[in-house]
């Protein structure tokens, strides 16, 4: 299958030369903000289609079964968390690493009222494939532009690069995991939570793979 082809984050030749940079390429942070907003958009189709939240949401709706703090505020320990796991994986952060939660967040707080949601569960249920499809180019995307990626996504490509393994089998297991500790903890599963710990990987290998041709010729794709 292509999509296990894609073991590495490619690079065009719009991608920053670094990640850790205080004059990135203004290609690189156009690719990033469009990246990110499709992120955002994708996450927020999800949650408008009301089938199931994404496993990193579930994981944290188990911390605060377990806590009785507040979902925001076991995201933010979930985050700071993975962000203490770069170290040993040898990650380096970026303005992307930021950027990542500012704008998805705008996108969920001002993009999620105008989208449009259907009575069927099916259609609902159409929608939420559709939301990690997008979720998963915005994210093919945004890496490509090589500014640093949001915690999650760090740890996805700090883990590629330690075991070699396809990218789609890496966040696939790595959400697989995260929902399963998530559920004993207390989380609430749905349909859009399967469709998305078993499909963003294979998501964002796609998006990776439409910007290959492309990679190719500027010199063919390296780790991120």
């Amino acid at each position: 299958m292509k999509i296990l082809s894609v073991t590495s984050v490619p690079r065009l030749r719009w991608s920053s030369p670094k990640a850790l940079t205080l004059r990135p390429p203004l290609a690189s942070v156009i690719g990033l903000i469009i990246g990110l907003m499709l992120f955002g958009l994708g996450e927020a189709i999800l949650v408008a289609a009301g089938v199931g939240v994404s496993p990193w949401t579930v994981f944290a709706q188990g911390v605060t079964n377990v806590t009785g703090r507040s979902l925001g505020f076991a995201a933010f320990v979930i985050s700071v968390f993975v962000l203490l796991l770069w170290i040993p994986l040898r990650q380096t952060p970026g303005i992307g690493t930021v950027l990542n939660a500012v704008i998805i967040a705008l996108m969920l707080e001002y993009v999620l009222p105008f989208l449009p949601t259907f009575e069927t569960y099916a259609a609902n249920a159409l929608l939420a494939i559709v939301g990690v499809l997008v979720t998963g180019l915005g994210g093919a995307i945004y890496l490509v532009a090589n500014l640093g990626p949001g915690p999650r996504d760090g740890l996805m490509t700090g883990l590629q690069t330690v075991t070699g393994k396809p990218i789609a089998l890496v966040r696939t297991g790595l959400e697989l995991s995260v929902v399963m500790i998530g559920w004993l903890l207390g989380g609430t599963l749905g349909l859009g939570t399967v469709f998305y710990a078993f499909g963003i990987g294979p998501a964002l290998a796609i998006g990776m793979l439409l910007l290959q041709p492309r990679a190719l010729q500027a010199g063919g794709p390296t780790s991120d």
